[in-house]
């Protein structure tokens, strides 16, 4: 019994499946590497022996075997952030359409976590890199370039990519956000940022910068915390800012949606009337915002196309069709809606 029970977890070989397919281990190699070279009866008979053994390809050995891997690594700050659904999704429809498979890792938005992340995923072969933002360390930099592959970083644009990019100015959305706030008939603004990661910093730097050159920067009205993002956080920061402000501000610029949602649940629970005593603006545009009532103006960036166009750079590199412009800027928008004064119709 006992070494009954040890054959029949004993994990099956290319060979074992050759046999109960009755062909050549050669055909099954090309039935799971290049399967277009096959007859679609010849390819089912190996796919049942496959599935009836529980077979699974040494992935490591094919890759030695053929110098390709087939795997594209992603670097992103965070599985549990909803921002980063949307530039996935893209990113995986089009390594699936392109028979490449995702190998994802999550950074915890600090750059040594992302240089052992890095490190990982190089020692898995891929053939390509995605990743985020540009504040990686300079060993991992140096890892990037002596690995020779196509490299996208994504999320922001950088003035010296270590390859390719693809991304969008967070200074200057943060500054045109202060500019639409200040044209509404906003004078006194004010910003809440949590997590203050690379990008949250440009984006207050910006809107900081934007209320500097016209006089209407006061320090006091800045709030921020390292701490991680949230919808309750977004209600703690509004009631700092009207504190720290002594009830003067009449516009909030939050570093995102969560913040901005929980400010303004936290304005109607205080009795203060959006808009017409408090604009709010957000930053991701996520879905929720459009229907809260009243709808929440925020910063709309394509993130799905993102990760699209971040793809196809790779793809195109790796095909030898090469990329016409090694950075691109996807732009955003800044949506206002109800939160803001000049959504209102005039009465």
């Amino acid at each position: 019994m006992g070494r009954a029970r040890k054959s029949s977890t004993k994990r099956a070989t290319l060979a074992d499946v050759a046999k109960v397919a009755n062909v050549s281990a050669i055909t099954v190699s090309r039935v799971i590497n290049q399967p277009g070279k096959v007859s679609p009866e010849l390819g089912q008979r190996v796919q049942e022996a496959i599935d009836m053994l529980g077979y699974i390809p040494n992935q490591s050995a094919s890759s030695l075997a053929s110098a390709r891997s087939g795997v594209i690594g992603v670097s992103i700050p965070s599985l549990s952030n909803v921002v980063f659904n949307d530039v996935l999704r893209g990113i995986y429809d089009v390594a699936g359409a392109s028979d490449y498979k995702v190998l994802l890792v999550d950074t915890h938005y600090s750059p040594l976590e992302e240089e052992k992340m890095v490190r990982t995923l190089l020692s898995q072969s891929p053939e390509a890199m995605i990743i985020t933002g540009g504040d990686q360390t300079r060993a991992c930099e140096r890892m990037l370039a002596k690995a020779g592959m196509p490299v996208v970083q994504i999320m922001e644009l950088l003035e010296q990519p270590l390859d390719m990019n693809v991304g969008f100015s967070h200074y200057q959305a943060g500054y045109d956000v202060a500019l639409k706030m200040l044209a509404t008939g906003c004078n006194q603004l004010g910003f809440v940022g949590a997590r203050m990661d690379a990008r949250v910093q440009q984006r207050m730097a910006g809107f900081v910068d934007a209320l500097r050159a016209k006089n209407k920067l006061n320090q006091e009205y800045i709030v921020t915390t390292p701490e991680p993002s949230s919808i309750a956080l977004g209600g703690e920061l509004f009631r700092s800012l009207l504190s720290a402000s002594s009830g003067a501000v009449d516009g909030i610029f939050c570093c995102n949606d969560d913040l901005a949602l929980g400010a303004l649940f936290e304005s109607q629970r205080m009795n203060i009337k959006i808009p017409t005593e408090m604009s709010l603006c957000g930053f991701n545009d996520f879905e929720t915002s459009a229907y809260v009532n009243p709808s929440l103006s925020s910063v709309h960036v394509p993130r799905y196309e993102m990760g699209v166009k971040a793809a196809e750079m790779i793809i195109n590199v790796l095909n030898d069709k090469g990329v016409a412009d090694k950075t691109l800027d996807i732009g955003f928008e800044v949506i206002l809606r109800q939160s803001s004064r000049a959504s209102v119709p005039p009465q």
